[in-house]
């Protein structure tokens, strides 16, 4: 058994040497370059970027240990929000503190989010321009096969047990069929997990928490204050009706219930800013999606995408500046909490491996999101093959009904070439979304 301690700093005793392994001390000036290298380099999504990480910090760098880094990405699966730029931002803490968090964790997002910014300016003034449409055209069979492709991905680690094959099955038909909100069916799959799971003798690895609880209570508030106060005044200066507060409030909300990853966090939002309010269509949202699939940074950047047109499109005059302040209101209630999180539990991480109720909630959890994410895959095959979907109800259940006389043949060329290309030959994703937006233009202007 070994025993570790964590000072009142949140630091590892037995530090990075508990696996007899040990790094040369660097400066944070140092470390800042290294982990802006990483952030430009994090393209393909979280499990590409949490892959560039490993091979950087523990593999090259030796910052930590293999049992760190799965001890901290096992914790960042369990809160809600990016797993791969929390587990950057846990790295930076560990080796510098909060400085050192803060910096990873802005190095990690500010450059894709500048990139998507600029991308959904251009997108909301020229949009309807048929060449920027058909590359979109071409886009949105892509993403289809990407969300698939996850969607096989996080199957394969999340359904071992049958009855987390049942608790994806559940979730479906509840949001499917009966549009259950997500965090209801969240809460209570890892409900049904924390108490399903036994409790063991002693964990293999005795872990002794020194950080006294009251640091642990002023670092939640100071973050609470840091990301609800800035909410509460906009929202009390520009009026409660206000876009720009309704965003705030929405991703906050997104926030705090979007467990299981980025792709949960579609399923959830691209339903309820589509259907519940009328911000962007279900095409844009999936145009959204593509462009965050091409940039580096986390995939969840698209919540940038979502806030700047939602504004753009609610405001007639000067909407430019509506959308910026909409894409930076997005980022704020997106990312900031995911520093609240990391702060906070951070000296708890190891102990918190060390727990088999938490463990057997997060593996109910994912289950539950592997049903979420195939119902986000059922919603987007429809919007994508068929020109017109309406959607019936029966009784407590809804029907998405497509009209079959609309089914769009070259929509299904399109994704069955990005299947092949993707999950046959294991092409990147940004070559599959340039190949299909090509062959999208090539269809566009052939003289049929």
């Amino acid at each position: 058994m070994t025993d570790h301690s964590l000072d009142g700093a949140g630091n590892n005793s037995s530090s990075i040497a508990s696996d007899d392994t040990l790094y040369d001390p660097i400066t944070l000036w140092e470390a800042i370059k290294i982990w802006f290298q990483i952030g430009i380099l994090s393209f393909g999504g979280p499990t590409a970027q949490i892959a560039l990480m490993h091979r950087v910090i523990v593999d090259e760098k030796k910052w930590l240990t293999e049992s760190q880094f799965l001890n901290a990405l096992s914790f960042c699966m369990l809160l809600p929000g990016p797993e791969a730029m929390q587990l950057a931002t846990y790295a930076g803490w560990r080796l510098h503190g909060v400085a050192g968090g803060l910096a990873t964790g802005l190095l990690f997002v500010l450059p894709g989010a500048f990139v998507v910014l600029a991308m959904a300016a251009i997108y909301a003034a020229f949009g309807s321009v048929p060449f920027v449409e058909a590359l979109f055209f071409g886009i949105k069979a892509a993403v289809l096969i990407i969300v698939l492709e996850a969607l096989l991905r996080i199957s394969r680690k999340a359904l071992k047990h049958t009855e987390h094959w049942i608790i994806a099955g559940i979730s479906l038909v509840a949001i499917f069929f009966f549009a259950l909100p997500f965090p209801l069916i969240v809460f209570l799959a890892g409900l049904y997990g924390f108490l399903r799971s036994k409790k063991s003798g002693l964990p293999e690895d005795l872990v002794h928490i020194t950080v006294k609880p009251q640091a642990t209570v002023r670092t939640v508030l100071l973050w609470l204050a840091i990301w609800l106060l800035p909410l509460i005044l906009l929202s009390s200066y520009l009026g409660e009706g206000a876009i720009l507060g309704q965003i705030g409030w929405f991703f906050s909300k997104l926030a705090v219930v979007t467990f299981g990853g980025a792709y949960a966090v579609l399923a959830y939002m691209g339903q309820d800013v589509v259907q519940n309010h009328g911000w962007l269509t279900a095409g844009q949202m999936m145009d959204g999606l593509g462009l965050a699939e091409t940039t580096p940074g986390p995939l969840i950047l698209v919540t940038e995408f979502v806030g700047y047109l939602a504004a753009y499109q609610q405001v007639e005059s000067l909407s430019w500046l509506a959308g910026l302040g909409g894409a930076l209101v997005a980022l704020w209630a997106t990312f900031a909490p995911c520093f609240l999180w990391i702060f906070a539990g951070a000296p708890y991480i190891e102990w918190i491996g060390s727990q088999p109720r938490l463990k057997g909630a997060l593996s109910a959890i994912i289950a539950a999101v592997v049903g979420v994410i195939l119902n986000l895959s059922l919603w987007f095959a429809l919007h994508v093959f068929f020109a017109e979907v309406s959607l019936e109800k029966i009784g407590p259940i809804q029907l998405w009904m497509p009209d079959l006389a609309t089914l769009d043949i070259y929509a299904v060329a399109l994704a069955f070439i990005s299947g092949l290309l993707l999950l046959r030959l294991h092409w990147s994703i940004p070559k599959v979304l340039v190949v299909s937006s090509i062959l999208a233009l090539a269809i566009s202007y052939a003289p049929l």
